[in-house]
């Protein structure tokens, strides 16, 4: 009977309270709300797996504690667990000791997974040398940064999500499982028009469909802080040593200037530091687009490594002054040329080349005009077959 009230549940009611003799009460009132859908209550009455993700950063930790507390209320009798995706090296020494505290603390399973191929570090220098690659032998005409962007959340695509769903799918084969994170509206426009849960295509097979769910959506910021007090759980050093407003990678794609240079306060952090700026040295694309990560912290270079860091600005105005010349339609489009250029674009694509190959020191193929053409056509041509097959 209790499956059936709930079933009569408006979309993403913030569902508080169970009450077993037959009804269930909606208190919107209540200082810190759950908010799920009539699908999630009916996955969380039919017992399914409920799977936190946990980064050691505020808004995990509150919606384990108070996801915890609610479940416990309603009587959730499946299986719970704490899931962390380490990214090696960028992340804070402080993380994973906090997510397994919290674990202890809930009396949760916490299973750390990782790629298989390496860190986030290791993916951002391995792009790198493929995209070098791609570049010289004009599998890309306009050269390719090696980091992560707001758009292209690699970072969390396949060193978080996938991994995640990876093991979810192997350790529940044949369960609907609720993937939880703490996203919450109020950490950016974006966030701001998310709904509070979604089907997850990662998770999801013949018969089964898994769900991200975000119990904690509507809390603003203040109140994670408050309940963490309430609760009296301890906040990660991020926050409570270095000041930092958000706890991800030590230095992220989305980070303020603000939390950039409290993440260079920490020394756990200068080996990082000095690894990320090599990058933006050797590939000389800046970390956050015109942004610098090498001008956050100067005073962390050694060696030559601040003279090299002009030279590879310099380098960088020349890259993009020269691509800036090639028309909009000799581009790429995922991966593959649209159109053959004309023999005069082929010469442009030739002097912009030469231009980018100078500036960089890399030694691209196809220096002549009529290889370029040569190469174009190669090219197109294994394209219509790939889409022909």
């Amino acid at each position: 009977m209790a499956r059936a009230a709930a079933t009569s549940l408006t979309k993403s009611a913030q569902l508080t309270l169970f009450d077993f003799t037959g009804t269930t009460a909606l208190k919107s009132s209540v200082k810190y709300p759950v908010t799920l859908t009539p699908e999630i209550t009916e996955m969380l009455l039919a017992g399914a797996p409920v799977c936190v993700g946990v980064s050691g950063g505020k808004d995990s930790s509150a919606v384990a504690i108070r996801l915890n507390d609610y479940l416990n209320e309603m009587g959730h009798t499946g299986p719970r667990l704490l899931i962390h995706a380490d990214l090696g090296v960028v992340e804070w020494k402080d993380s994973l000791p906090v997510c397994r505290k919290l674990a202890v603390r809930l009396g949760w399973e916490l299973v750390v997974v990782q790629r298989a191929a390496g860190d986030m570090m290791d993916r951002w220098e391995k792009r790198w040398r493929n995209n070098v690659e791609r570049y010289e032998n004009l599998s890309c005409v306009r050269l390719i940064l090696p980091w992560s962007t707001p758009s292209m959340r690699f970072c969390t695509s396949e060193l978080k999500t996938a991994v995640i769903c990876s093991h979810l799918k192997k350790r529940f084969p044949s369960q609907s499982i609720l993937s939880v994170t703490g996203i919450r509206h109020a950490e950016s426009s974006a966030r701001s028009k998310m709904s509070c849960s979604q089907v997850q295509p990662k998770l999801s097979k013949k018969g089964v469909t898994g769900i991200n769910w975000n119990p904690i959506i509507e809390w603003p910021t203040e109140d994670v802080y408050s309940f963490l007090d309430e609760k009296n759980e301890p906040l990660h050093e991020a926050y409570t040593i270095y000041g930092l407003t958000r706890v991800s990678c030590v230095w992220c794609i989305m980070s303020s200037i603000p939390d950039m240079l409290a993440a260079a306060t920490c020394r756990d952090n200068d080996d990082l530091y000095r690894r990320m700026v090599e990058l933006e040295i050797t590939s000389t694309f800046a970390f956050q687009g015109s942004r610098w990560l090498g001008d956050v912290a100067p005073q962390l270079l050694t060696g030559d490594m601040p003279e090299r860091l002009a030279r590879a600005k310099q380098a960088a105005q020349i890259r993009i002054d020269a691509e800036s010349r090639l028309p909009k339609h000799l581009l790429y489009v995922a991966g593959w040329p649209t159109v053959m250029p004309t023999r005069e674009e082929a010469a442009l694509i030739r002097e912009v080349r030469a231009e980018v190959a100078a500036a960089m020191g890399l030694t691209p193929s196809f220096t002549s005009t009529e290889g370029i053409l040569a190469r174009y056509a190669e090219l197109m041509e294994i394209r219509d077959e790939k889409l022909a097959a």
